[in-house]
């Protein structure tokens, strides 16, 4: 499996998974465990997660895949913007904690920011679960440019080790500016709904045509797609068995210029695009 390293030179793998949906209905809870233990035996050791997500619902479900090989796994998880606050974020990594049945959150992310967010107030409380060894490192989500910079410019700003952003062959903005921007700060991009949402963008017959060239499918594609960028992680959610088999074999796919140019035409590249430094 290929490794993207964090700021802090941590390595984790550029193919790992997502959890959104999961943990919402009891009875598919052993089936989602059972994908979710697989990935990890396929080299997809990343898996991320939200209190968001069944309301803590899928991180139970990442609990009991965890459990009895925590030192093989990197666990991501997200705090609500209106836990983020210096007195709510620590409560809030406590239950994220219990829920996951663990002693420390490898990336605690900001899951989304609102305007009362407070960003000084959301890093010193970070910075604090940081020293207290309840988290490892942290990041946001859902972040712009402006957003970015803005967090920069905060004490201890510059210690966020990743991005996580909407990511797609239908949704290509942060081509504009934000994948250079984090290539040239070293910050990773973690792109979840890499595949699209629902069905829509797997229908695509271009998307269909380029599978078939390489005996595919249109997902492990549009997969394949987002991997090709570095410093660029692949959250994909899958709660069967043949979803996560079909998502490894993405891994091993190589697109060729003509297929790249394929995909440009169908999907343009938003106009104002930078070149993205190598991290």
């Amino acid at each position: 499996m290929k490794t993207v390293a964090l700021p802090d030179g941590e390595r984790v793998p550029v193919l790992g998974q997502g959890t959104w949906r999961m943990g919402e209905n009891a009875r598919s809870h052993n089936e989602e465990v059972a994908a979710l233990r697989l990935g990890i035996e396929l080299g997809m050791t990343l898996i991320d997660t939200a209190e968001m997500y069944g309301e803590g619902g899928a991180e139970k479900v990442v609990a009991d895949a965890i459990d009895g090989q925590r030192d093989r796994v990197f666990v991501v998880t997200k705090v609500y913007p209106h836990n983020a606050s210096r007195t709510e974020l620590p409560k809030a990594c406590d239950r994220s904690l219990k829920r996951l049945r663990i002693d420390s959150i490898d990336l605690y992310l900001l899951h989304w920011r609102e305007r009362y967010t407070c960003l000084m107030e959301t890093v010193e409380a970070f910075e604090k679960l940081r020293t207290a060894g309840k988290i490892k490192r942290w990041g946001v989500s859902n972040f712009d440019v402006e957003d970015m910079e803005e967090l920069f410019a905060i004490e201890n700003g510059a210690a966020c080790a990743a991005n996580q952003v909407l990511y797609n062959l239908q949704n290509r903005e942060i081509e504009s500016s934000l994948l250079h921007w984090s290539g040239e700060h070293k910050i990773p991009i973690m792109a979840y709904s890499p595949v699209g949402h629902g069905r829509g963008l797997l229908e695509n017959t271009v998307l269909k045509k380029i599978a078939r060239r390489h005996k595919a499918t249109a997902g492990q594609i549009a997969l394949t797609w987002v991997l090709r960028q570095p410093g660029v992680i692949a959250i994909p959610k899958a709660s069967s068995e043949k979803h996560i088999h079909d998502n490894a074999r993405s891994i091993e796919i190589k697109l060729t210029k003509e297929d790249l140019a394929d995909l440009d035409r169908e999907f343009p590249p938003p106009k104002s695009k930078k070149s993205l430094p190598m991290l």
